[in-house]
């Protein structure tokens, strides 16, 4: 028996259900994203490694939509890979190499060289107070560099020092791609980074000449020694790769895509 009038759903609550519907389905992707995110970054998925995307779903208890929506995502910003062709073809933990990282530390000092210029021209006061957490953040890694007794507080303090200028700082599409990007770059420097203690000293030497330039509020100089910091920091992680070998290549190697080249390691 058809409903009556008074009891067929509106059309506003037919919109607020299938807005329920579509948050519940947005909600779960994001939670998918985030997660294999967090352990791909932190190396608990290791470079190379495979991601099912059935096993994926089953181990968070969902369908496969938003697990395939959320690795979809992964891919377009570089933190998955596909491997193989047709039948074969899986996806992978994008591997680190020595490309690719000089790739990612090159943006990132574009990115964050232009918020640094922006911090430069902050009202004084704002602008000084910057400076006193850029210089005691860098003060307190210089202390650490030099003892090297704890690899995570290095990492969280270099981090912090750069997130300083950036974060509340630039604008929001500046920080929008610095927030999607710069994590790519946490993977080499978390993998690599017990093999980089020695060239500290050298980088937080470049971190004072960035801190001078913000106080000064001179834009050019603060641009460019971001620029620098981050170039060299490319260059230091060549060697160490060039040294160590790139790691999960070999899931992702073939020898249509690399001419015929092996590679080093992986």
């Amino acid at each position: 028996m058809p409903a009556s009038p008074s009891r067929r759903p509106s059309r506003a609550a037919g919109r607020r259900g299938r807005s329920t519907a579509s948050n519940g389905r947005s909600d779960n992707v994001s939670l998918v994203y985030d997660e294999l995110r967090e352990l791909i970054v932190w190396g608990q998925l290791p470079p190379g490694a495979r991601i099912a995307e059935r096993a994926v779903a089953e181990r968070l208890g969902l369908s496969r939509t938003p697990v395939r929506s959320a690795l979809h995502r992964l891919q377009q910003e570089g933190f998955v890979a596909s491997s193989g062709r047709g039948a074969e073809q899986r996806l992978i933990v994008a591997p680190l190499t020595a490309e690719d990282g000089r790739e990612l530390f090159l943006i990132i000092g574009h990115l964050e060289g232009l918020a640094a210029r922006i911090a430069s021209q902050l009202p004084k006061a704002r602008r000084n107070q910057v400076v006193r957490r850029l210089r005691a953040l860098n003060r307190e890694l210089g202390v650490e560099s030099r003892k090297q007794t704890s690899i995570n507080k290095i990492f969280d303090l270099d981090m912090e020092f750069h997130r300083t200028y950036v974060e509340d700082v630039a604008g929001s599409r500046v920080i929008a791609l610095h927030r999607a990007i710069k994590p790519q770059t946490e993977r080499y420097v978390r993998l690599y980074v017990s093999t980089l203690l020695d060239e500290l000293p050298t980088s937080v030497k470049e971190h004072d000449v960035i801190v001078r330039a913000i106080a000064k509020g001179d834009g050019t100089a603060a641009q460019r020694a971001v620029e620098t910091n981050w170039h060299n920091a490319a260059e230091r992680l060549a060697s160490v790769i060039a040294e160590h070998g790139e790691r999960g290549i070999w899931h992702w190697w073939t020898p249509e895509a690399h001419g015929g080249r092996r590679p080093r390691r992986g």
